[in-house]
């Protein structure tokens, strides 16, 4: 009897666990039997791995081949334990030394000729193999830029099985030929807010009121509905708003880069995201590509994909209700737990929601009224698809109204551009940064209302503000606690150490969509 051991990894949501996989060669009539609760994907692996061994220079055992991953009790998927598999055969054959495969994680797909492919995770996987305490970490020669974003353990490269046997035995390794990545994904993908790059808030002409309110919220990281006719420049205004966002710190660029390697979107040539991500997926997407999960595999949807960027939905009442009523748990706790029969995955979903919306079903309810035929229950209705709870998270709503040609011409050449607003929201960050250091929160919009209230009150008249809007029930007690972070928000652009009445009043403005003006307006305007 003949038995060895490597070890891999199993990925849960993001949580990485050490898997040892163990190979016992007995007797008995020729078989291969995988055990582990191993679902359809590993149990294919036998098929890949014995043509992988047969055609990397030995042949598979012709005896009973039994392949254990453990430990039993937790759910096995994905391609990655084939690397792991073969060279436990090769290292119960003794052709591998057994204690060279000691502290190493074995991660890679293999093909049928031996190549190893490429996989998605590996990010995740390495970061678990790190923190168990493992030394090296062998991942496909394409995963290397990938992998090496963790500290703290070697990385092999290796571009097939023959390869890597080669490098644990310290023989001459073959000169394979390179193996393609994952996906020819651009460097420049459909999540990369780095697509918007070119765009310039200075281009949008008047929309005043909705500047000031995009530049609110992207210094305290605020969610925005914005509601108007079509061509009003709800969705120009959207796509500028990444612009306005400073670039990841690395804690939060590792945590956004992982959410895309498990997803297979992060780019093999740029595997580390230094910029707030941007998705606007189409009001027919559904369910399962907005929260996440999948038939087989539970895999990240847009809310994830979205961590520490922009999550914007245009045309927001057209979208399922299920999908909008599935934003509620992740914008109060920023994380998404998709459940399924056989596991659960918790994905990270702190992001920025924007939502346009129009005010009636044909649009032309403040555009074209002649034109509008829709009565005031199809408007009602229309409304009622973002319901009232949706509403309440949001922070700050906006009416966005047409403007005449001649506002227009006077609009152009009023506006600062991207560039001299980013560096606004940046030092209101900054203010940020520094009050709430040895604390678990980083913006504004993430501090709780009952330490606002106690470590971080507003001032006096600031606060009679608001009980009176309590007192008449304009206000119920999480508006009010947001009303507050707005207050902070605004004080931090205007240089404020304490919010102050008129920046309560200012942020009451945006909680209920009416005008805004004073120090706002001018951080806005072109000086």
């Amino acid at each position: 009897m003949m038995a060895a051991a490597t070890h891999s990894v199993t990925l849960d949501g993001l949580s990485g666990r050490p898997i040892e996989v163990e190979v016992d060669i007995g007797g008995g009539l020729p078989a291969t039997v995988l055990v582990g609760l191993a679902d359809t994907m590993v149990n294919e692996a036998r098929d890949r791995c014995r043509s992988a061994v047969s055609n990397s220079g030995t042949t598979w055992p012709d005896q009973r081949v039994t392949i254990n991953l453990a430990p039993s009790t937790l759910p096995k998927t994905g391609s990655h334990y084939d690397l792991a598999i073969a060279l436990a055969v090769f290292a119960a054959k003794s052709l591998v030394p057994a204690e060279r495969l000691a502290g190493s994680v074995f991660l890679g797909e293999l093909a049928l000729d031996g190549r190893l492919r490429a996989i998605r995770g590996v990010l995740p996987a390495t970061l678990a193999a790190a923190e168990a305490g493992y030394e090296r970490v062998f991942v496909p020669e394409v995963n290397v830029p990938e992998a090496e974003l963790v500290r703290g353990i070697g990385v092999v490269g290796v571009r097939s099985l023959r390869q890597a046997v080669a490098l644990l035995t310290g023989e001459e390794e073959p000169d394979d030929p390179p193996v393609p990545p994952l996906d020819d994904t651009p460097s420049i993908s459909w999540t990369s807010a780095d697509r918007l790059a070119h765009l310039d808030l200075a281009d949008i002409s008047g929309q005043e009121d909705s500047r000031m309110a995009l530049l609110v919220a992207a210094a305290g990281g605020h969610h925005l509905l914005m509601t108007g006719p079509p061509g009003i420049g709800k969705t120009m205004l959207a796509q500028r708003l990444p612009g306005l966002l400073p670039d990841l710190t690395h804690e939060q660029s590792l945590a956004v880069s992982a959410v895309h390697s498990v997803a297979g979107v992060l780019p093999s040539d740029a595997p580390l995201l230094t910029r707030p991500p941007f998705l606007d997926p189409h009001h027919t997407a559904s369910a399962v590509s907005i929260v996440g999960g999948g038939s087989r595999t539970i895999r990240p949807g847009a809310l994830s994909l979205a961590h520490h960027g922009v999550l914007f939905l245009d045309e927001a009442p057209e979208f399922a209700s299920n999908v909008l009523e599935a934003l509620r748990q992740p914008l109060e706790s920023g994380h998404v737990v998709v459940s399924r029969a056989a596991m659960t995955a918790a994905y990270p979903a702190r992001f920025q929601l924007v939502l346009a919306a129009n005010p009636c079903p044909c649009g032309l309810s403040s555009a074209v009224a002649d034109q509008c035929r829709c009565t005031p229950l199809m408007r009602r209705r229309y409304a009622d698809r973002l319901s009232g709870p949706i509403r309440d998270r949001i922070d700050i709503h906006r009416s966005l109204t047409s403007l005449s040609r001649p506002e227009l011409v006077t609009a152009m050449g009023d506006a600062r551009s991207t560039r001299e607003l980013a560096a606004i929201v940046q030092e209101a960050r900054g203010r940020q940064e520094r009050r709430l250091r040895d604390t678990p929160w980083r913006l504004n919009s993430e501090v709780p209302g009952v330490e606002l209230r106690k470590s971080w009150p507003v001032g006096e008249q600031g606060r009679v503000l608001v009980d009176q809007q309590l007192r008449t029930n304009k206000l119920n007690a999480r508006s009010a606690d947001r009303i507050l972070r707005l207050a902070w928000s605004v004080a931090d652009l205007n240089g404020h150490d304490v919010p102050r009445g008129d920046d309560v009043e200012a942020a009451l403005s945006l909680r209920r969509g009416t005008a805004l003006g004073g120090s706002l307006r001018d951080l806005v305007r072109a000086s």
